[in-house]
């Protein structure tokens, strides 16, 4: 899907709006859709333009549920930080700019894909049959992936199947949960049922029937979460039956495997790759800007990189996950990097460097060459464990098998028996890095007494808010949304 990645930068300019003019808006609120989808090419830019907007996903992911989780301690020291709200637990997380930027750019996305539904049936007929079939699976999977974001982000949120004008979006309340999930599963239930099992060519990395079963399952797994007395992403729906089910679908299938090293998984020179189900994909000149989030300048010059990163400063990898990985686990190395030299200087925190390549770099710090891996194989063995753990059906024998396959390629050794616990230490050593611990620990019920204990352990500066409780599971509702049509949104309690 290299291609696409060509037109991401061009994407933003189409009839649907500028990317800059989604985030100055009420939700959705680019209402006009000239006469543009008269031809197959138009159909293809416009569907394009709905993958556009998954561009900085990565970004928003690593600090909202990594940084947000005990895997790093990203106390700033040097002033002020976007993110020190987000790391420290503050209430006053309704004018953080990861929250505007998150709900607007989710709903930018849903926008474009309810623009491209909407036009797929007044004027889908200038397209075959087969791909009108195969847009409407790809636009309503990028829909579910965008209000999936939103529920575990915000919980209730509002829920719009239509391209509408700015006015009419200005009426319409948060919906429920329940509503918001509906929807999710509706579009993904339709998806896999319509989407290829795989592309060739330029279309190689456009999402598919596996990526649509993988992130249901997934929406499975989390609606089956506890609720916290919230309205949050948890609905204790006890489906992690149905879960268990596409998880095998996906396995048997044969499209997918592991990478023999962990390390290539993520290789410049190894994208789309067997592992992966969905990426956001990237190329040198419209490059990712993730690398570099997580990771101060002056490790880029202990590389002799020549441009600094967008972490400014250090947000090194926790003492606490670093005691859970082993010296000789292959995730180590090619995960973390332990201090290092500048100008004859030690750092000797320790820092992610997953993504990094001197050799792969691109242009600049905007501008890394390397896809973000949403999902992948080793995800899917892992929530088969955990969906059979939870009570789903299978056997602990098969969840030792789908642990195992993962533990072997990082060369540790196999396990004989398997608690909860064990796979979410299996899973956090797995992921470091790609979005999913926060999710992790709301999911499984453990995110309040994880993090609290953590908390008390890692905060060396006393900086980070003590007894977070259940409101803080879910974040604020951004103050320009609840202003842009005041006593339409409430905000979610603690904020």
């Amino acid at each position: 899907m290299k291609r696409i990645s060509l037109l991401l930068a061009t994407a933003c300019m189409l009839t649907l709006g500028s990317c800059e003019d989604d985030l100055d808006q009420t939700p959705l609120s680019n209402g006009s859709v000239p006469a543009f989808f008269k031809t197959a090419v138009d159909f293809e830019q416009a569907m394009n333009a709905v993958y556009s907007q998954l561009r900085g996903y990565p970004d928003r992911v690593l600090i909202l549920s990594d940084l947000r989780s005990d895997n790093f301690y990203g106390v700033s020291s040097q002033g002020v930080r976007d993110w020190d709200a987000i790391n420290n637990f503050n209430t006053t997380l309704s004018v953080s700019p990861y929250m505007s930027d998150t709900w607007a750019s989710d709903f930018g996305a849903i926008f474009r894909a309810n623009t491209m539904l909407d036009q797929l049936k007044a004027n889908g007929s200038v397209v075959s049959e087969g791909l009108r079939l195969r847009y409407e699976g790809e636009a309503r999977f990028l829909r579910a992936f965008h209000y999936f974001d939103l529920v575990r982000m915000f919980g209730r949120v509002p829920v719009i199947d239509k391209a509408l004008l700015p006015q009419e979006v200005a009426k319409i309340p948060r919906g429920s949960v329940e509503e918001v999930y509906n929807l999710i599963i509706g579009d993904l239930e339709y998806a896999k049922d319509n989407l290829p099992l795989n592309y060739t060519g330029a279309n190689v990395g456009r999402v598919t029937s596996g990526a649509a079963k993988g992130l249901l399952a997934l929406v499975y797994l989390t609606r089956s979460g506890p609720t916290y007395g919230i309205d949050g992403p948890g609905l204790a729906s006890n489906e992690n039956n149905k879960a268990l089910a596409l998880l095998n679908e996906v396995i048997d299938s044969k499209r997918y495997s592991l990478v023999s090293s962990y390390a290539n998984v993520f290789s410049y020179t190894n994208e789309n790759n067997s592992e992966v189900l969905f990426d956001v994909q990237y190329i040198v000149g419209n490059g990712a800007t993730h690398p570099g989030v997580m990771v101060p300048d002056n490790y880029f010059t202990s590389l002799q990189i020549p441009f600094g990163s967008r972490g400014i400063e250090i947000k090194p990898v926790s003492n606490d996950f670093l005691s859970i990985l082993a010296a000789n686990d292959d995730r180590r190395a090619a995960s973390v990097q332990t201090g290092y030299l500048v100008a004859n200087v030690a750092e000797n925190r320790t820092v992610l460097k997953k993504y990094i390549s001197a050799a792969g770099r691109g242009t600049g710090n905007t501008d890394w060459p390397i896809n973000f891996i949403v999902m992948r194989y080793a995800d899917i063995l892992l929530m088969k464990a955990e969906a059979i753990l939870r009570g789903g059906g299978g056997t602990q024998a098969d969840a030792l098998k789908a642990v195992n396959e993962v533990r072997t390629r990082a060369k540790q050794p196999a396990l004989t028996s398997l608690t909860m616990a064990q796979l979410l230490d299996e899973r956090r050593r797995e992921f470091l890095g790609e979005g999913l611990r926060w999710h992790d620990l709301v999911r499984s019920g453990t995110v309040l007494t994880t993090m609290n204990a953590w908390i008390a352990k890692e905060d060396a500066s006393g900086k980070m808010r003590r007894n977070i409780g259940a409101n803080d599971i879910i974040y604020a509702v951004p103050l320009n949304e609840l202003s842009a049509t005041p006593g339409l949104y409430d905000q979610n309690p603690g904020y």
